[in-house]
C-alpha cells in the first residue's frame, strides 16, 4: 500500500528543502528564554558567533539568557549583523541589559508597546521578530507558552523552525 503526500505537504516539504539548500546569508533570528544555565548561555553565543561570521543578519529581542548571549555572539563576531528589537523602550529594559543594548547598532524600540504588560509586548515583538526573519532557532522550556507560539507562529508562516527544549 503506497503512501501520497497531499498538495500542501509536498509544497511544505520544497520549502523546507529550499530552506536547507539555500547558500549565502540568511536572516536568522535566536529567541528563547531568560532562565537558561550558563552552559547553554555559552552555546548560543557560539552558535549566534558562527551565524555573523558566516554572513548571515541575526535577529533577537533584549532580555537576558538566550537574547543577551546571542548578542554577545553577534557583537564579538560582526555588530553590523545584528538587529535587536525590543518589546518595549529602552528605558523599559532591566539595568543589567541596557548596558549591552546600548552598544547594539541596529536597536529598534517598541516605545509604543511600553504601557502594555511585558507578556503582551513581548508577543508582539516576537511576532514582528518572526516576520523579518527566514529561520527561528528557539530555547524554550515545554512550559514556555509564549516562546513555543512564537515557534507554531513561524511554522505557520512556513519558516524554518529550529526548536531545542531546556527541559
Amino acid at each position: 500500500m503506497s503512501q501520497s503526500l497531499d498538495l500542501p505537504q509536498v509544497d511544505e516539504y520544497l520549502q523546507e528543502l529550499a530552506a536547507i539548500q539555500q547558500t549565502g546569508s540568511k536572516r536568522v533570528a535566536i529567541l528563547g528564554s531568560r532562565h537558561v544555565p550558563i552552559t547553554h548561555q555559552n552555546m548560543i553565543e557560539l552558535l549566534s558567533f558562527a551565524l555573523v561570521e558566516a554572513g548571515n543578519q541575526m535577529l533577537t529581542s533584549g532580555a537576558t539568557g538566550t537574547n543577551s548571549a546571542a548578542i554577545r555572539g553577534a557583537m564579538r563576531g560582526n555588530p553590523n549583523l545584528l538587529t535587536v528589537i525590543l518589546p518595549q523602550s529602552l528605558k523599559r529594559q532591566p539595568r543589567e541589559s541596557r548596558k549591552q543594548l546600548e552598544q547594539v547598532i541596529h536597536l529598534v524600540e517598541n516605545s509604543e508597546n511600553d504601557s502594555l504588560s511585558l507578556a503582551e509586548a513581548s508577543a508582539l515583538c516576537n511576532q514582528d521578530i518572526v516576520s523579518r526573519c527566514q529561520q527561528l532557532i528557539c530555547f524554550a522550556f515545554h512550559d514556555s507558552a509564549t516562546l513555543l507560539k512564537t515557534c507554531q507562529d513561524a511554522e505557520d508562516q512556513r519558516k524554518v523552525v529550529t526548536l531545542f527544549y531546556l527541559d
